[in-house]
């Protein structure tokens, strides 16, 4: 049984942000622009979360290619060590990042509950900028808020 997963991402950085909008993106563990987390969508308090702080992130389900790849990429252990396969099956008796990105998928391993991989990605900003404004929904021609199964393209732009 998979699950959908949100990935969402921090795209602004306002320092002047209602500090409503500023406990929000720390309890979304979204401290800084470009940084990214993996939420089950039916987390409860989730939809409110992100509907609050929608004009400073985007979201939407993330494939499990594109998890595999995120996490082989620039998923971290504690202590900012990169992931290895190594470490994987170690910790979590996988051999490869696309079988833990399908554990993660059914619900096996809790991403942001459990303690051998950092609960947040660190990305670059998107190679070729931003297509559009960041200042405008995603559904009014812009970059923020809620962008379905586009989030992939962008997170791989992002790696």
């Amino acid at each position: 049984m998979s699950k959908k997963l949100y990935l969402i991402i921090r795209i602004k950085g306002e320092p002047d942000a209602h500090p409503d909008v500023r406990k929000t993106l720390e309890n979304l563990r979204l401290l800084r622009r470009y940084a990214a987390v993996v939420y089950p969508a039916d987390l409860p308090g989730l939809e409110g979360m992100l509907r609050k702080a929608q004009a400073w992130i985007t979201w939407g389900e993330i494939r499990k290619d594109v998890l595999a790849k995120l996490l082989e990429v620039r998923g971290r252990a504690p202590g900012d060590k990169k992931l290895t396969p190594e470490y994987i099956k170690e910790k979590f008796g996988v051999n490869s990042f696309e079988e833990l990105a399908e554990k993660i998928i059914n619900g096996e391993v809790v991403l942001h509950k459990q303690e051998a991989i950092k609960p947040f990605f660190r990305l670059h900003p998107p190679r070729g900028g931003f297509k559009k404004s960041i200042k405008k929904p995603y559904r009014s021609g812009g970059e923020a808020g809620y962008r379905g199964e586009a989030i992939n393209e962008l997170v791989l732009r992002m790696l």
